[in-house]
C-alpha cells in the first residue's frame, strides 16, 4: 500500500514537472526573450592594443569582452562576490530565495537580496521597478536565459552589462576608461574595485568618491583573504595600492582611419586592424612636428601612409597633422582626398613603355618644344634639354619627354593601365583625359598612389592594401607590369643624381636605400613624395585642403624631406636588402648616342637593360653617310654624283625637331652641307613639317594687323623653304627661320616646300 502511494506521488510529481516544463515552453514561445546588445565599436592594432572606440547606439560606452579577454582573478572575484553557485543552479538559487524571503518577512522590509548573476543579467536587459510581480517575471526570464544560453555566455553578458556610473557599462569599458588598461592586465586591487562598483554605481562613483571606494575595496580584500582567495602578501600588496581611478578619454590614435572603418563596418563591435601602434604614433608625431615647421610657408596640411610590402598591410595611417584643427579642416582625410598627382604617374608611364618594347633606359628621346593637338607642355624649369636618355627623362622628371612617351604608348592604352592599377577617379573620367594625364591632369588619392608604388616593390603585381587582419582582397592580385619593367624603373628611381634629392642625403648614415618619385601639381597646390624599398612603401602628400597654392610647395623641397625622415625613423639601420634582377631581362650593348643597336659607325657603346623578344631592336642611325665635295660646300646624291672628285663623310642624322631646337637656342651642331644646286632630282620623302600654325586650329585675331608665325621642322639637308598662302607664293626663308604674315579671314591654306621639292599643307580657320 505504501509503495503504491509512493508510486502515485512520484507519478504526480513527474506529471507536475512535465506540466511545468510544458507551460514554460509555451510561455517561452509566447514571450520570447531576444537578447540584442548594442556594443561600442572598438578598433585595435595588430597586437590587440585599443586604438579607437565609439559610443554604441544608445550613447553608452559598452565594449564587448569575452571570457578569454579577462583575467581569471576577475572572473573569480565576481563569482565569489555575486553568485558562487552560478555554475550549479538553473538561474535561481532556491536556498538564497528562501533565506531572503524569510528575512524580509520577519523584518517587514527588504534586508537581503537573492539575485543570481542570471537574474541580474535579466534585470539589466529589462529594467523594471522592484515589485514581487516583477520579481516573478524576472525569475521566468532567468529560466529563459538558462534555457537558451550556456553559463559562459550568460556570464559574458553580465561582464558586458554591469553598470559603472554614467554611460559606462561593462568591465572592458570601465577598465579602459577608469584605469587606462584592458581587463586582462588589471591588478588585484583594480579587479576588486570593479567587482564592488556595480552594486552601488552612484554611491561608489569612480573618480569622485575614491576614498570611500578604497575603504570598501579594502574590506572586501580582507574578506577574500580570510576566505583563502589569495595569500597574505598579495593581500597586503593589493591593500597598499593607491586607487588611481579617474575618467579618461577613450583612445583616439587613428581618428581618420577609425572614422572610415566605422562608416564601412558600423555593426561590427571589434575591428582588428593591421596598424602598428608604436609606428603609428611615431609617424603621427613626426608629421605633426613637420607640419608645424612648414607653417611659415602657409602650408597647413599633410597626409602619410606606410605599407608593409610583404603582405600589403597598412602599418600607419595619418590623414592630417591634427584631427582637431578645425581652422585648417583637420578632419578631412588627406589619404582619401582626390588631388592632382603631378609627376608621380611617370614611373608607370615609362614602365608601360618598357613592357610594350617602345623604350629601354638608355634609349634617347628629344626634349624639345612640341605641340600635340594644341597641347604644348613645358618642363618644370621652363627649359628644354635636347637629346636625353629615357632614364634621364624619368630621373629628372621632365615633362616634355613624358608627353612624347605617352603619344607613343597611346593615351587610351595608358588610361587602361591606370584603371587596372586601381585609380577610381581616372576610371570615371577616362573619356575626358588627354595628354595632360602624364603630368597630373587627372585625379588620384594618396592611397591609390601608395598602392601603385607598393606594386613596384612586388615585381609589378597589384593588389589592394589591407586595413583589417581578417580582410581578404576583394580584387585578386593581378600583374600590371612585368618584373623586368618594374626593376628597370626601380633602378632609375634609385639614382642619386637628380634634382629632388634631399640635402645631405648621401652623407647621412644608416639611411636605407630608397626608390622614390616626387610630384608637384599645377599651381603648386599639391606636393607628393612616394618611396619604397624591399620592406616598406611610404606615401606622402603635403599641401592645403583649401586648395591654396604656395610658391615653396614642391615635392622635392617640401614632401621628400619628410619622406626620408620617416624612412630614417621606421627603417633605421636596416639590412639594406635590395631587389634582385629578374630572370626575364638581360643586358646588351647599345650606341651611347641613341640607345639603339649599334651599327658599324657607332664608336662608343654602353650597357643597357632589355627584355628579350619584347624590347625594340632598332638599328642605330645617329649618323648618316654623305657624298661631299672635297671642300665640303655641297653634298651629292646618287643621281648627281660625279665619277671622281668627291669624298665620303659621316654627319649626325638629327631629326628636324632637334635641328629646329638647335637653331632656336643657337646651339652649335654639325650641319649637313646643302645639296648640289645643279641637281634636278626631286626627293619624294620627309617633307617639312609645319609646326606653326597648328593644323585645324581656330585663330581669333583681335586686331586687323595681327600676324601669325610660320615655322617648320625640316630635314638637316634642307637649306631653304618656300611658303605659300592659299596657293599664292609668300616668301622664301631659311629652313629654321621664323616668318610672320597677316592672314585673311576664313579658311586659310598654308603650304611649305623645301629646296628638294617636298611639300606639306595645312588648313587653319581665322576669325
Amino acid at each position: 500500500m505504501k509503495n503504491k502511494k509512493k508510486l502515485i506521488l512520484l507519478r504526480n510529481l513527474l506529471f507536475g514537472i512535465l506540466a511545468l516544463l510544458l507551460a514554460f515552453i509555451c510561455l517561452d514561445m509566447a514571450f520570447p526573450f531576444p537578447v540584442r546588445l548594442s556594443y561600442s565599436q572598438v578598433i585595435t592594432s595588430r597586437k590587440g592594443e585599443i586604438l579607437q572606440a565609439f559610443l554604441n547606439r544608445g550613447d553608452k560606452w559598452r565594449m564587448k569582452v569575452t571570457l578569454e579577454e579577462v583575467s581569471p582573478e576577475l572572473v573569480e572575484a565576481f563569482l565569489k562576490k555575486e553568485d558562487k553557485y552560478f555554475y550549479y543552479h538553473l538561474g535561481i538559487n532556491p536556498v538564497a530565495v528562501s533565506r531572503a524571503f524569510a528575512n524580509n518577512l520577519l523584518k517587514g522590509k527588504t534586508t537581503s537580496g537573492a539575485s543570481t548573476i542570471t537574474m541580474q543579467v535579466t534585470r539589466l536587459l529589462e529594467p523594471k521597478s522592484r515589485t514581487y510581480a516583477n520579481k516573478l517575471w524576472e525569475m521566468f526570464r532567468s529560466f529563459q536565459l538558462e534555457w537558451h544560453y550556456s553559463k559562459d555566455e550568460i556570464f559574458e553578458m553580465y561582464l558586458n552589462l554591469v553598470p559603472y556610473g554614467g554611460n559606462i557599462e561593462g568591465v572592458k569599458a570601465a577598465s579602459l576608461l577608469y584605469f587606462g588598461t584592458t581587463p586582462d592586465k588589471l591588478s588585484m586591487a583594480q579587479v576588486m574595485t570593479l567587482a564592488i562598483i556595480p552594486n552601488r554605481p552612484t554611491t561608489l562613483a569612480l573618480g569622485k568618491n575614491n576614498s570611500l571606494i578604497e575603504k570598501e575595496r579594502n574590506q572586501w580584500l580582507k574578506r577574500f583573504q580570510q576566505a583563502g582567495f589569495f595569500a597574505d602578501t598579495d593581500y597586503e600588496s593589493a591593500r597598499a595600492e593607491p586607487l588611481d581611478a579617474y575618467r579618461r578619454p577613450a583612445p583616439k590614435i587613428i581618428p581618420h582611419l577609425a572614422s572610415r572603418l566605422h562608416r564601412k563596418y558600423p555593426l561590427q563591435p571589434n575591428l582588428a586592424t593591421t596598424i602598428n601602434s608604436e609606428m603609428q604614433q611615431k609617424v603621427a608625431q613626426i608629421v605633426k612636428n613637420y607640419s608645424r615647421s612648414v607653417r611659415r610657408f602657409d602650408i597647413h596640411n599633410a597626409a602619410v601612409m606606410v605599407i608593409d610590402n610583404a603582405n600589403r598591410e597598412v602599418l600607419a595611417y595619418v590623414g592630417s597633422p591634427d584631427f582637431y584643427d578645425n581652422q585648417h579642416a583637420g578632419q578631412v582625410d588627406g589619404i582619401q582626398a582626390v588631388r592632382s598627382p603631378g609627376s608621380t604617374l611617370k614611373p608607370l608611364l615609362y614602365a608601360t613603355g618598357f613592357d610594350m618594347g617602345l623604350f629601354t633606359p638608355k634609349l634617347t628621346i628629344n626634349d624639345v618644344p612640341i605641340d600635340y593637338d594644341g597641347y604644348s607642355p613645358e618642363n618644370f624649369d621652363k627649359k628644354f634639354h635636347g637629346k636625353i636618355s629615357v632614364e634621364t627623362a624619368l630621373a629628372k622628371s621632365l615633362n616634355v619627354p613624358a608627353v612624347k612617351a605617352l603619344k607613343q604608348i597611346d593615351v587610351p592604352v595608358f588610361i587602361q593601365k591606370l584603371i587596372e592599377s586601381g585609380f577610381a577617379q581616372i576610371e570615371k573620367d577616362k573619356y575626358k583625359l588627354g595628354y595632360s594625364v602624364a603630368l597630373g591632369g587627372c585625379g588620384v588619392t594618396l592611397e591609390e598612389l601608395s598602392t601603385l608604388y607598393c606594386a613596384f616593390s612586388n615585381e609589378g603585381a597589384y593588389a589592394p592594401v589591407r586595413y583589417l587582419q581578417n580582410e581578404r582582397d576583394s580584387v585578386s592580385q593581378r600583374q600590371v607590369l612585368s618584373p623586368a619593367a618594374t626593376y628597370m624603373t626601380t633602378e632609375i628611381l634609385t639614382q642619386l643624381e637628380r634634382p629632388d634629392l634631399p640635402n645631405n642625403y648621401q652623407s647621412s648614415s644608416n639611411v636605407p636605400k630608397v626608390a622614390w618619385k616626387t610630384g608637384t601639381s599645377y599651381g603648386r597646390r599639391d606636393a607628393w613624395s612616394i618611396g619604397y624599398n624591399k620592406d616598406f612603401t611610404i606615401g606622402i602628400w603635403v599641401g592645403n585642403f583649401s586648395g591654396n597654392g604656395v610658391r615653396e610647395l614642391t615635392g622635392s623641397q617640401i614632401a621628400t624631406p619628410l619622406l626620408f625622415k620617416l624612412f630614417h625613423t621606421i627603417d633605421y639601420n636596416s639590412k639594406k636588402e635590395w631587389f634582385g634582377m629578374p630572370e626575364d631581362m638581360q643586358f646588351r650593348l647599345v650606341c651611347s648616342e641613341s640607345g639603339r643597336i649599334p651599327d658599324h659607325s657607332c664608336k662608343h657603346q654602353i650597357t643597357d637593360y632589355f627584355i628579350p623578344l619584347i624590347s625594340h631592336n632598332q638599328q642605330c642611325t645617329h649618323q648618316k653617310l654623305y657624298f661631299t665635295q672635297p671642300d665640303g660646300n655641297y653634298t651629292y646624291c646618287n643621281q648627281c654624283l660625279p665619277p671622281a672628285g668627291y669624298t665620303k663623310k659621316l654627319y649626325p642624322n638629327y631629326p628636324p625637331e632637334l635641328i629646329a631646337y638647335f637653331e632656336t637656342e643657337k646651339i652649335p651642331y654639325a650641319k649637313v652641307p646643302p645639296h648640289n644646286p645643279s641637281c634636278k632630282r626631286i626627293f619624294p620623302n620627309k617633307p617639312p613639317a609645319i609646326v606653326s600654325p597648328v593644323e585645324g586650329r581656330e585663330y581669333i585675331l583681335p586686331e586687323k594687323d595681327t600676324q601669325l608665325m610660320l615655322k617648320c621642322n625640316a630635314s638637316g639637308d634642307v637649306a631653304y623653304v618656300y611658303w605659300y598662302i592659299n596657293n599664292q607664293f609668300y616668301k622664301k626663308s631659311a629652313a629654321t627661320e621664323k616668318v610672320f604674315f597677316t592672314p585673311p579671314k576664313g579658311k586659310v591654306k598654308i603650304s611649305c616646300s623645301d629646296d628638294k621639292g617636298r611639300n606639306s599643307d595645312i588648313v587653319v580657320q581665322v576669325i
